[in-house]
């Protein structure tokens, strides 16, 4: 029997994962969940791994879970963490988890999907990038990593072209999660300060990504490759290069 073809999203648990994950399922599309910790909510088409990604032992187990158990034909590269600190607080301790996380996890599902990303003719990869890639203060592992998953995207989407697979990113700005809200407390000073930067004088919402996203992850479109969609109610106006 031909396996479905499924959409791993990692991190789909909460946040902007699940409103990705529910997006697609809403369309009737398979997914697959890679997250630390099993969702509280359910659905027939949603199946949920429970994956460590900042271990490379166990990411290399559910890759090689997922290699062998599911046709992935989209992958979104969610899963994140901030690890807030400047120059003088970061711990190489920081770096290594993000780095783990934005990168190696990145780099080895790739790879692990890639035979059924080619096989299907249109494979796509969404990673889920960052505003803070362009530089923001107190996020100095955090914008460092983000930037750089913006240039495996490019690089990827030139490699893969070739194999019909698009690669792109989707760059969120601030948005009502609970890792904004953990590092952002309600009334903090530099809390208003963001809200107040805002163009469109609200803060994001996951749906927001989610909506983004699911245009790069249509099967139609193929002949988007390489680029960061900021995601941000305007916050990169005047930053962002055209």
């Amino acid at each position: 029997m031909t396996k479905p073809e499924t959409t791993l999203v990692t991190g789909a648990s909460a946040g902007i994962g699940r409103a990705i994950a529910e997006m697609l399922l809403a369309q009737g599309r398979s997914v697959l969940n890679l997250d630390y910790k099993l969702p509280d909510w359910s659905h027939a088409k949603l199946v949920s791994l429970q994956a460590d990604l900042t271990s490379e032992r166990d990411t290399r187990e559910r890759c090689q879970q997922v290699a062998r158990e599911f046709n992935v034909t989209a992958l979104v590269n969610n899963a994140g963490a901030t690890r807030p600190g400047t120059i003088d607080t970061a711990t190489v301790a920081d770096l290594d988890h993000v780095v783990a996380l934005h990168f190696r996890a990145v780099m080895l599902l790739t790879q692990a999907v890639l035979p059924t990303l080619r096989a299907s003719g249109h494979g796509r990869i969404v990673n889920i990038a960052s505003r803070a890639a362009l530089g923001k203060t107190e996020r100095i592992v955090y914008s460092a990593t983000k930037a750089g998953l913006v240039g495996m995207t490019r690089t990827l989407a030139m490699e893969l072209g070739g194999d019909g697979i698009t690669v792109n990113a989707v760059a969120p700005g601030p948005i009502a999660t609970e890792l904004f809200r953990s590092s952002n407390p309600e009334g903090a000073p530099r809390t208003q300060r963001i809200l107040d930067s805002i163009v469109v004088k609200r803060i994001g919402t996951p749906e927001d990504v989610a909506r983004a996203a699911l245009f790069f992850l249509s099967p139609d479109n193929g002949f988007v490759t390489g680029q960061v969609l900021y995601v941000c109610g305007g916050t990169t106006l005047g930053v962002a290069p055209v």
